[in-house]
């Protein structure tokens, strides 16, 4: 959620022309299966949007424009129509569990803990910490050894994955997206995670350090 100025409060997807998000089941608002929304106030684009989604069709077998099936099937549907109700209580219960990680993580050298920043509201669909002096992997493996699950996102900056290597590559260097890719390293973090589950996580980096 972002404050602006005047007060006045959007989310994300809200802002902007269009606005898109994933409704893949580790995400804040999941479904069972794979899904998806695109948000916008232009009915025109609309129309268009929806008519790509349905194979470029607006009447059956009739295709204006090259489309794909995206459709949203009525099961995944029903499912995010009663989960949406849910969505502040989920969202609160992420920021609750990613504010105890970094008021118990700090001070611990070697990582940075995610930042927060003015007239925005964090949502943690991933609560990220950058590892230092290049002890990424080796905390990674370290958590593994207690049991502790963690994820890298991303490991490969675009710029280095195969398939753009024919595509036109960046003027400059793009140091930070290298630096971070090495660097980052996800925590457990979901609405159902208790104090103490934290507390393993939490003791085994203070551990580490």
């Amino acid at each position: 959620v972002y404050t602006f100025s005047d007060g006045s409060k959007k989310h994300t997807g809200a802002i902007g022309h269009i606005g898109c998000t994933s409704f893949f089941p580790s995400k804040n608002l999941g479904c069972y299966g794979d899904g998806g929304a695109i948000f916008t106030d232009d009915d025109e684009l609309a129309e268009r949007l929806r008519m790509i989604a349905n194979h470029g069709q607006q009447v059956k077998y009739h295709h204006k424009v090259i489309g794909c099936n995206s459709r949203l099937d009525t099961l995944q549907a029903a499912i995010l129509n009663v989960k949406l109700k849910h969505l502040d209580e989920y969202s609160h219960a992420r920021h609750e569990a990613a504010q105890y990680y970094t008021f118990q993580l700090q001070g611990v050298k070697g990582i940075i803990t995610p930042e927060e920043l003015p007239l925005s509201t964090h949502v943690y669909h991933q609560y990220t910490l950058k590892v230092l002096d290049g002890k990424r992997d080796v905390l990674k493996q370290h958590l593994a050894d207690a049991g502790i699950p963690s994820m890298i996102y991303y490991p490969l900056p675009l710029q280095q994955q195969e398939a753009f290597q024919t595509i036109a590559r960046a003027a400059e260097p793009l140091d930070t997206a290298e630096k971070l890719a090495y660097s980052v390293l996800s925590l457990p973090i979901h609405t159902e995670l208790s104090t103490e589950q934290q507390d393993l996580v939490i003791n085994s980096i203070k551990d580490f350090f």
